[in-house]
């Protein structure tokens, strides 16, 4: 199904399963992805709480995404959601840059740094990225973690590069979240990129 999201925020049919899930509204018509978000709200889900279960592609109700590893959705443009995952919410929240802010205030920034409808690059310094970035660099998107880039690709983690030290690269993962990341965030990482 159509419902795995990239670094990038693109929503691809791929084999690859999600450690997470999440929305950002209702995206679909039947089966089939017509959007690619219905508002500001991207947020990032436990796949399962409390014994919840709902069945996907349901008409009017927000269309299930799937998520690599935390990485991944941050770098998409997720923040953690506040029921589901209120201990990471509230660890987010309280990383953020400058006072605590609502969630209206974190998803509108959110929203203004990854883009409306073109997904926008953020130009920073290779030094000034901590693990769990995603950068933009060939044909694929490269993790930054434990100092290598690892490489994404829809079967997973692959190759690993050694992580440059000077000079800038386009960012995928919004800078507030990478002030999060800064700021100690404990983000999950799928193994296979250590």
């Amino acid at each position: 199904m159509r419902n795995r999201v990239t670094p990038a925020g693109d929503v691809v049919d791929i084999p690859l399963r999600g450690a997470w899930t999440g929305n950002r509204g209702v995206l679909h018509d039947g089966h089939e992805i017509v959007r690619f978000h219905a508002g500001d709200l991207w947020i990032t889900c436990a796949l399962t709480f409390r014994g919840r279960w709902r069945e996907q592609w349901l008409p009017n109700r927000y269309t299930h995404l799937f998520f690599h590893d935390e990485a991944v959705s941050f770098a998409a443009g997720h923040r953690p959601c506040g029921e589901c995952r209120r201990p990471a919410y509230t660890a987010y929240r309280d990383a953020w840059p400058g006072p605590p802010p609502s969630a209206t205030e974190m998803n509108r920034r959110l929203h203004r740094e990854r883009g409306t409808h073109v997904r926008k690059l953020h130009e920073l310094h290779w030094a000034d990225l901590p693990d769990g970035v995603f950068v933009r660099r060939g044909r694929h998107p490269e993790l930054v973690v434990a100092g290598h880039l690892a490489e994404w690709t829809t079967a997973g983690y692959r190759t690993r590069r050694k992580l440059p030290r000077a000079g800038t690269v386009p960012v995928l993962t919004p800078p507030a979240t990478i002030a999060v990341l800064r700021a100690g965030y404990p983000v999950q990482i799928d193994a296979g990129a250590r």
